[in-house]
């Protein structure tokens, strides 16, 4: 077995194995087309990868269940954008799975990628091939911004579409939640490296520094690397009040774990990067408790008009959902209804047409209404808060549980 077809069995359970990797193959039909889906599903963020896979994948199967959009049958092409030797998402493994999206001429739109640093090894590749993707999770604003519509969009059209807002909200929108409701006067920032984190600390850093937070310095952790003591020493001996970390989970999990050995007292908080499963198993309690993380999305999971999504999922999939199950399972819905609304017209389903369908649609989610903008971005910018508060009736990972929703985040320091 292939490695990476080996780690799914182990993660999602073998007896669906086989509807994920082209699950439509063994159901012929005379309309098909495939929907690419790129995650990093092995590795640090794994678990929470899985998430986000099986909300894509239960809106596919609903929709091939119900006789597929516009009468078409769709696959399902699913690629691991994680390796080995990055521990993690790599972006060179994520640009070689957008090639593999690109050569395969039945793949008609996609639902991914979860992490920014792949976005932008992506972007451009997808763009040369008019092929759209949507992702349920990556918030770096670059991807999306005209500025550097050169660099990540070549083919000139938005292909890059997202069912969460930026870090251009949820950086600055922390650091107002920090200022307003846990009156933070100093903080220090730490990255990762990577694209979501440095980008996600640039924008809470310049929001802090201007509602009058003073940022004491600025540092970045080596998610390869196994000790932070040192710069987390140094913040100990500055008096931050607070420490604010873009990162993924690769670094946050050891972040967590050390900052509570070295400075347990600290007020400590990170964006959706550490609102992850994996972060909760991997530095457990009591290093996690306290920590405040963000989600770039409102928060949905509590709801009782979501109690019959709720249920199908449970039932599909033997597990609760988390946020981003949610916003996986509205990005399929985008490129499904866009299917759909190329096939009325009984023209071809292509990747132009598809893309050109989710640009100008509006279509009906779990969210609500969600249409987008000329760059591929949502209108709603909500950004919910949470807290890690122990709850020992649920088990130490349910992120709905241990992860104890505050609210939606101050758009503003008004």
């Amino acid at each position: 077995m292939h490695p990476s077809r080996r780690s799914l069995t182990k993660l999602i359970g073998s007896a669906t194995i086989a509807s994920l990797f082209r699950s439509g193959a063994a159901r012929s039909q005379a309309r098909s087309v495939s929907i690419g889906i790129t995650l990093p599903l092995t590795g640090a963020g794994a678990e929470d990868a899985v998430n986000i896979l099986h909300g894509a994948v239960l809106a596919i199967e609903e929709a091939n269940a119900a006789g597929g959009p516009g009468g078409y049958h769709v696959q399902i092409e699913t690629l691991d954008n994680a390796t080995a030797t990055a521990g993690q998402y790599d972006p060179m493994q994520a640009a070689v799975n957008a090639r593999k999206l690109v050569i395969d001429k039945s793949v008609v739109g996609a639902v991914g990628p979860m992490n920014s640093g792949s976005g932008k090894a992506m972007a451009a590749i997808l763009s040369q091939a008019d092929l759209a993707t949507v992702t349920p999770s990556s918030t770096n604003p670059d991807l999306t911004d005209p500025k550097f519509a050169a660099l990540y969009r070549p083919g000139g059209k938005a292909i890059y579409f997202r069912t969460v807002t930026t870090d251009s909200y949820q950086g600055p929108n922390m650091a107002n939640f920090m200022a307003q409701q846990l009156k933070i006067k100093s903080v220090f920032v730490l990255d990762d490296s990577g694209a979501y984190g440095v980008g996600i600390a640039d924008a809470f850093q310049a929001r802090a520094a201007k509602i009058g937070i003073n940022v004491l310095g600025r540092d970045r952790v080596d998610p390869l690397a196994a000790d932070y003591s040192s710069v987390l020493t140094r913040v100990r001996g500055l008096g931050a009040q607070a420490l604010y970390c873009g990162s993924s989970a690769l670094a946050g999990i050891k972040l967590v774990k050390q900052s509570y050995e070295i400075a347990p007292n600290m007020i400590k908080a990170g964006g959706d990067g550490l609102h992850q499963v994996s972060v909760l198993g991997g530095a457990g309690f009591p290093a996690a408790e306290g920590w405040y993380t963000t989600i770039a999305a409102p928060h949905m999971l509590d709801d009782k008009v979501m109690q019959p999504w709720m249920d199908r999922y449970v039932k599909r999939w033997g597990t609760r959902p988390a946020d981003y199950s949610i916003t996986a399972y509205d990005a399929a819905q985008v490129v499904l209804a866009a299917i759909a609304a190329v096939a009325k017209t009984d023209q071809p389903v292509t990747r132009a047409a598809v893309r050109d369908a989710i640009q100008a649609g509006r279509v009906k989610t779990l969210q609500g209404d969600l249409a987008f903008d000329g760059n591929g971005d949502l209108d709603s910018h909500v950004v919910s808060v949470f807290q890690v508060k122990f709850d020992p009736n649920y088990p130490p990972t349910d992120v709905v549980h241990q992860f104890k929703y505050i609210g939606a985040a101050p758009s503003d320091a008004s």
